[in-house]
């Protein structure tokens, strides 16, 4: 095996991760490439102060450190790039894992609807459905019969039964007219009040006054 194999470990074939090994190493991986983007944002900070320390006073000192700069730039610039390719490698993981579950889950879940119905035959079931509505049609028959009354049927008519009801109304109607009429009938003539005033007696003839003053006369006397 060459140096090159050994170096980048393919002499001995790994077992392979589980995806939660897997994310755990990728986040793992991530926090290191945090910590060198800050390293590195600081030293990119402090090569441009020694650049504008320097200035025009020391102008090889000066470029010397916007060379440094400049590599630090490239090198944060990679990291970055490989921060975000982690980075969509954990959540695609992370999402396969996840879809895994999902399928897991469901298969599961489909076995046990399989399980719950191998007992179970369709036509077994519309016969049972068949029998409980018959039962339910027979135990309201029995309902019915045990609720109408005894010795009354039910061919009676009704239209007769309007007819009597009206027979009777009116039998009850007229006799009402015609006690009052018997009423009417049988009560006493009212004569007209007395009145309370004196009424006018007719004027007296002439000799009759005659005669009455005559005898007043002779009383007197």
């Amino acid at each position: 095996m060459s140096g090159l194999g050994r170096l980048f470990g393919r002499g001995k074939k790994e077992k392979d991760p589980s995806p939660e090994e897997a994310i755990q190493k990728l986040r793992e991986t991530e926090k290191i490439l945090v910590k060198k983007q800050e390293f590195l944002e600081q030293k990119i900070q402090q090569e441009l102060q020694t650049a504008k320390k320097h200035g025009t006073k020391n102008k090889r000192a000066a470029l010397q450190a916007l060379r440094r700069k400049k590599r630090l730039e490239q090198q944060l610039a990679q990291t970055d790039g490989t921060l975000s390719t982690l980075e969509f490698q954990r959540e695609a993981i992370e999402n396969a894992t996840t879809n895994a579950e999902v399928l897991r889950t469901m298969g599961l879940a489909a076995r046990a609807m399989s399980k719950a119905h191998q007992d179970m035959d369709i036509n077994k079931v519309d016969e049972l459905m068949s029998d409980i509505t018959e039962q339910q049609e027979i135990a309201q028959q029995i309902s019915d019969a045990i609720s109408r009354p005894v010795g009354f049927g039910d061919d009676v008519d009704e239209d007769e039964l309007l007819e009597e009801l009206e027979e009777l109304e009116q039998e009850k109607l007229n006799q009402e007219l015609l006690n009052t009429g018997q009423d009417e009938a049988s009560a006493p003539a009212m004569l007209p009040d007395v009145p309370s005033t004196h009424l006018p007696t007719s004027p007296a003839s002439k000799a009759d006054e005659e005669k009455e003053l005559k005898q007043l006369v002779d009383w007197v006397s």
